[in-house]
Formats: structure tokens, C-alpha cells, sequence
């Protein structure tokens, strides 16, 4: 394979691009967009370092994501450029880090700081900086906050919500059934699902679907959406959130909005506008993330057939498929939650200064072949999985366990009521979602 990161003949130009700014580039790497080759195009001595200094950036993303697949760019950069320097879309230059070693150490090592980015211009490809609540703090901001949700987050509690979650699986399968094959398992099956367990646990509405569903797209959206539009469905969402906390106030209920009422009038644990912006970052995490998580990977899993037939034959397999198929699946279209260097670190001989930005490539990190033997392959049968699927440390998704059983309950009820489920339309047809930050598929469907 051509290493696009490190000429095999040690050969590289200058680039220049519209803003005059320069970057060394391998001569054999086809040019990012946006640049073009400097009259002065002569080859580098050293690998990727001009003689005058550090290279300029490389502008990110190197191009749009493909479906479900791996940019092939990552595999190059952790065999020759683990810590990248780029500059995204929107804010500041970035170290982009690739290696799992290297995202695992940011991700979890408190000297990068996630509460630093509200003091910076946040590198990012979203035009405004998206209030992500809890997943920008550090302790003991993080650690009030969390201590709030532990509860009802649990890997007990998730399994005491599992017969809820089959239940809901069993109603939608059956609805489907009556309406007969084709299907659209995105809007038949996956989203459905995925909102009524989340909006059972907050204390949400489902019949208000229709509605939280068009204001969540302002949090996952890159380029899909106008900043105007941005705004204005974030200020539409929070303002249903207030209303629901009011309403909370004086009827409360057994669902988490009510413990975080609780919380925030009993012992002042969380402000008014935590306690918002709380709610809706768990909203969309419970409700479109997961779902594309869902769907996704029953698309994997009919362009994987020998793994489709596995877990058909023995449900068993479930648990570690999950695992395997939070792995594989891409979910993150690019990069996003970027940290800040409190103090000097080295990544990969890479020295990251106080104060730079870093983007941790988690994709890619799943796909090492340093943690991962045969990196590529779907494998339901792997035993040690170390993903990052789900972030690492104290970040880590506090949802996971709920999300672990919604992906087991829906996946097991499709499979053990339709086992002949299968694409409607060819996989390579189908559609996703352009311009925001989670790969998600328009639709997705099916026949049994």
C-alpha cells in the first residue's frame, strides 16, 4: 500500500493555498482540496519537515467520509504520522492523533482538558462550537455532575430495564409484521425504538417525537444546517426542556428529570441551565446516536453474511457482536470533542505544548492493529476488545450499559423474528445523511 504520509522516496513539494499559507506534502500523494503545488516545489530533506521549520497544517478533513468505511488515510498516519498537525474547518490548529495508545492517553490522561476548549476557539468542524454539557468539563465540575446520573446509568440498572426494552422491540416487530415487507428499519424500527426507552427514562414525551427530533439535528449537524438555523432549533430545544422541568416541578414522576429537578432545588448539585443542557445532550445520545448505531450495523452485518448467519445461528453471540459491531462501525463521520494540552505532553515522539489543541481520531484507533489483531475483519468471536467505542475514561459514554441492551434486544428481535431478513435495495445503494457529524443512514430497507 502507497503510505500517503511518508513518500517512499523521502520526496516532498510545498503546497500553497488560497490564504498564501504552505505545507510540506508527500510527492506522491494525490494534492488535499483547496491546494495546489508552490513554484518553489522542491523535495524535503527530512520526512515531512521543511528545512525552515515545522510544515504549515494540512488542512482536514482530507475528504468526505465513504459510508461505513475507514478512511484508508488513518492506517498511514499510524504507521508514519501518528500526532499530525492540521487545521479544521473552524477554530484552531490541531494535533491530529491516531495511534490507540495516543487517543487512549488523551482521552483519559487529565492533562488534556475539555473544559480548556470554552476558553479557546474550539477546533471543530461545526461552524459554532456545540454546547455539549457535561462531556466539556473536568472535574469537579464533571464529577458533581455525573454523580447526579450515576444512578441511573448502571450496568444493574440497564439489566433491570432490558424485559421495558424487549417489549418495545416485540411491539415494533409487530407492527411491521401487520404492515407488511418492505420496511424502513431506520424509521420503522431503529428510531422508534431508541426513543422510547430514552424518553421513558428522562420523562419525555414520545408523542413529542416529531418535534425534539428536528431540534436535536442542531447538535450533530456540520454543514447540513445554516448557523441561523442552528440557533434557532438549539434555543426551540431548551425552551421545551424548561418547559418540561416546569412541569416536573409541580407534578413530579419516577423518570430522571424529575431526580434532577430534585437535585437542583434540594441541594443546589445543578444550575438551572446545567440541568437543560444536561437533558438534551443525553437526549440526542440516547435517541440518534444509538439508532444509528442500530442500523448501521444490520447494514454491516448484511454485507458480512457468514457473521449474519453466525449470530442467527446462535443468539448467544450477541454480547461480543455488540462489542465487535461498536468497533467496526464508524459511527463518527470525523473528528469532534477536542482536548487541550494543560501542560508539555509527547505522543509518539511528538511533543504537544501547553495550550494546543488535539483531536483524538477514535475510528481509527479501533481499527490498530497494535490492539487489534486483523483490524479490518469483522470478527463476532473476538475475544479481548478494548474499543474505544464508547470513549475512555471519565468521559467514557455514562450511557453505555442502556445502549449495550438496546443494540442486544433490537438486534436479537430482529433476528429471531426475521430470519430472512435481508436488504430490500442493494447495500452500496443506500443513502446516508450529508453534512453532519454521526454516519447515518436516510434509510435503510428491508424485506423478511
Amino acid at each position: 500500500m502507497n503510505n500517503l504520509f511518508a513518500d517512499p522516496e523521502g520526496s516532498y513539494v510545498l503546497l500553497v493555498n488560497g490564504d498564501g499559507r504552505r505545507s510540506a506534502w508527500p510527492a506522491s500523494a494525490p494534492l488535499p482540496p483547496g491546494w495546489r503545488s508552490s513554484d518553489e516545489s522542491d523535495a524535503l530533506p527530512e520526512r515531512g519537515c521543511p528545512a525552515a521549520g515545522p510544515p504549515d497544517p494540512v488542512p482536514y478533513p482530507f475528504r468526505d467520509y465513504h459510508r461505513l468505511d475507514v478512511d484508508p488515510v488513518y492506517a498511514e498516519l499510524r504507521a508514519d504520522r501518528p500526532v499530525l498537525r492540521i487545521r479544521p474547518p473552524y477554530g484552531d490548529d490541531a494535533w491530529l492523533v491516531t495511534r490507540y495508545d495516543d487517543v487512549k492517553t488523551v482521552l483519559g490522561d487529565p492533562r488534556f482538558s475539555r473544559a480548556l476548549t470554552a476558553h479557546n476557539d474550539e477546533s471543530r468542524l461545526t461552524p459554532r462550537p456545540v454546547n455539549t454539557s457535561i462531556l466539556g468539563t473536568d472535574p469537579p465540575d464533571h464529577t458533581r455532575l455525573r454523580r447526579l446520573l450515576a444512578r441511573a446509568f448502571t450496568a444493574r440498572r440497564a439489566e433491570l430495564l432490558r424485559p421495558g426494552v424487549r417489549a418495545f422491540t416485540a411491539t415494533l416487530i409487530d407492527e411491521m409484521t401487520k404492515r407488511g415487507a418492505p420496511a424502513d428499519l431506520v424509521e420503522d424500527f431503529a428510531l422508534p425504538l431508541t426513543a422510547l426507552v430514552i424518553c421513558e427514562l428522562l420523562g419525555v414525551p414520545y408523542a413529542d417525537r416529531p418535534a425534539f427530533r428536528v431540534w436535536l439535528d442542531a447538535f450533530s449537524s456540520t454543514t447540513a444546517l445554516s448557523v441561523e438555523q442552528i440557533n434557532s432549533r438549539t434555543e426551540a430545544l431548551y425552551a421545551y426542556i424548561d418547559g418540561l422541568v416546569a412541569q416536573r416541578r409541580s407534578d413530579p414522576a419516577g423518570d430522571l428529570i424529575s431526580a434532577l429537578v430534585d437535585a437542583h432545588d434540594e441541594t443546589a448539585g445543578i444550575t438551572g441551565q446545567e440541568l437543560v443542557e444536561l437533558v438534551s445532550v443525553l437526549l440526542i445520545a440516547g435517541y440518534e446516536t444509538t439508532s444509528a448505531q442500530l442500523a448501521n450495523s444490520v447494514l454491516v452485518l448484511f454485507t458480512h453474511p457468514h457473521a449474519h448467519e453466525a449470530l442467527r445461528a446462535d443468539p448467544g453471540l450477541l454480547p461480543g457482536a455488540v462489542e465487535e459491531l461498536i468497533r467496526f462501525v464508524p459511527l463518527d463521520a470525523h473528528v469532534a470533542f477536542g482536548r487541550y494540552a494543560r501542560e508539555d505532553v509527547e505522543l509518539s515522539g511528538v511533543r504537544i505544548r501547553a495550550g494546543e489543541a488535539v483531536l483524538p481520531v477514535l475510528p481509527s484507533a479501533n481499527r490498530d492493529p497494535s490492539t487489534f489483531p486483523r483490524p479490518d475483519e469483522l470478527d463476532l468471536c473476538r475475544g479481548r476488545n478494548p474499543h474505544l467505542g464508547f470513549g475512555y475514561g471519565i468521559h467514557r459514554c455514562i450511557g453505555a450499559p442502556l445502549a449495550k441492551v438496546v443494540l442486544e434486544e433490537g438486534l436479537g428481535g430482529l433476528l429471531a423474528r426475521f430470519p430472512g431478513l435481508s436488504p430490500a435495495v442493494p447495500p452500496e445503494e443506500m443513502v446516508f445523511k450529508e453534512g453532519v457529524q454521526v454516519r447515518i443512514l436516510q434509510t435503510l430497507p428491508v424485506t423478511w
